[in-house]
């Protein structure tokens, strides 16, 4: 199995869908691939089939403007739940939407999503939420109005356990934000990384992890034990077997 862990791996500001060349990804995704692979976009929420539908066609888009050219495209949601285990099982690509990370996590254990991929082969995108929701132990920062106050929240969870990095995606958008009157990063995020490792990322940024290798790729900051410090630069790849 290869993972790719990313924050988003779509360019900003661009005039149609297209993935980040910068930090080597487009051409590891390319290599990662079979000629023509059999994709499949996984929703973040499975009552939304519209939304995941237009995140899918701007995912096809990109992949076709990389060079990669989908042998069929399916989309796994509410509507197709119940042949997850045959469209799981003949996908080369698994793409893992954005969206609301608790929400998405109980579809992926409706869909039984952690048995099936025991064995999967193949390679799975994560993009922000579906890279938070690969980790073992999945850290869920509050993103919704209430649920930083709300004591019956759960920040931490299990997760597909495909790995042990818990990423903070998108930080650059939300650094400075604040939610329910606390600020994410100093009053939630930091004092939640006592004990734990979490890995901001900028867009653009992103883990590749296959059988033998943990690949930091592009910018990143490092939050643990209350602490934030920048870690690696764009252009920059750190082999996570040198981080301590």
């Amino acid at each position: 199995m290869t993972l790719f862990i990313t924050s988003s791996p779509f360019e900003q500001d661009t005039d149609r869908p297209r993935f980040w060349e910068k930090n080597g990804f487009a051409e590891r995704l390319r290599q990662a691939l079979p000629e023509f692979p059999r994709v499949t976009f996984v929703a973040s929420d499975p009552e939304r089939h519209d939304l995941c539908c237009r995140f899918g066609a701007d995912a096809f888009c990109a992949l076709t403007d990389a060079g990669i050219f989908p042998e069929c495209y399916r989309v796994l949601d509410g509507e197709t739940c119940e042949d997850a285990a045959d469209i799981v099982y003949t996908s080369d690509l698994l793409i893992f939407s954005g969206g609301h990370v608790p929400t998405q996590a109980a579809f992926f254990r409706e869909l039984g999503l952690p048995d099936l991929l025991r064995d999967y082969p193949g390679v799975i995108l994560g993009i922000s939420a579906g890279s938070m929701n690969m980790a073992g132990v999945v850290y869920a920062h509050p993103e919704e109005p209430g649920e930083a106050v709300d004591p019956t929240y759960r920040r931490f969870f299990p997760g597909l356990d495909l790995t042990e990095v818990n990423i903070l995606p998108h930080y650059d958008q939300w650094k400075d934000a604040s939610l329910d009157g606390l600020r994410l990063m100093e009053d939630i995020a930091l004092p939640d990384s006592f004990g734990h490792c979490f890995f901001a990322l900028n867009d653009g940024s992103y883990f590749y992890q296959d059988e033998d290798t943990l690949l930091l790729c592009g910018e990143s900051l490092l939050a643990r034990d209350g602490i934030l410090t920048p870690l690696t630069q764009d252009g920059e790849v750190l082999d996570m077997a040198e981080f301590e």
